[in-house]
């Protein structure tokens, strides 16, 4: 879920009333936050070696998040991938999760089209944008690849939860999905 619309139902559940002003300054303040605490933010087991293995089969994928890039930036050296590693982020796109945009803009941004794509997320609203977009869902954990839908226990929700929602595949962590590419048609370049 995008940050505006994750403020709104904060905002609905707790009855509380805020300024465009005072929320603008909510998502700066998150923003700093995380900027502050981002030593402590570890990719998940097997997440640098799955977009490894991915590149060197030929599959080509892009990193899209709900995220500002000032933030999602971040995590690319913690990835140890380079800064022109394709990535769509908030920024960059007119509506965030649960809109497709930042799926179909990193779709294009591989030249691949949407509904020969994989969307790897971590939530429900990851689910919702994917099937919105075209795209097959893979639950898995916060790291997204071009591809179709599969989706990882790792964003907080569980299996069932993910399932109900649509996800073609639930995996545990990125490790988990690489030990499986087969069951997503994953094969090395011809």
């Amino acid at each position: 879920m995008s940050g505006g619309l994750f403020v709104s139902a904060l905002l609905r559940e707790t009855g509380l009333k805020l300024t465009r002003e005072q929320i603008d300054e909510l998502q700066v303040t998150h923003a700093e936050a995380y900027e502050q605490q981002v030593h402590s933010v570890k990719p998940l087991p097997g997440a640098a070696e799955l977009l490894s293995e991915l590149t060197a089969r030929g599959v080509p994928w892009a990193i899209a998040t709900s995220g500002y890039a000032r933030a999602a930036r971040l995590a690319l050296g913690m990835l140890g991938l380079p800064e022109d590693t394709p990535m769509v982020t908030r920024d960059l796109v007119r509506r965030a999760k649960p809109d497709p945009d930042l799926f179909l803009a990193g779709a294009a941004v591989v030249q691949v089209d949407p509904r020969h794509a994989m969307v790897v997320g971590d939530s429900v609203w990851d689910l919702l944008a994917a099937r919105r977009a075209g795209a097959v869902s893979l639950r898995r954990a916060t790291m997204v690849t071009k591809s179709p839908r599969d989706y990882a226990t790792s964003g907080g929700y569980g299996r069932d939860e993910l399932e109900r929602a649509g996800a073609f595949r639930v995996y545990a962590d990125p490790a988990d999905m690489l030990d499986r590419l087969d069951e997503l048609g994953v094969r090395f370049a011809d």
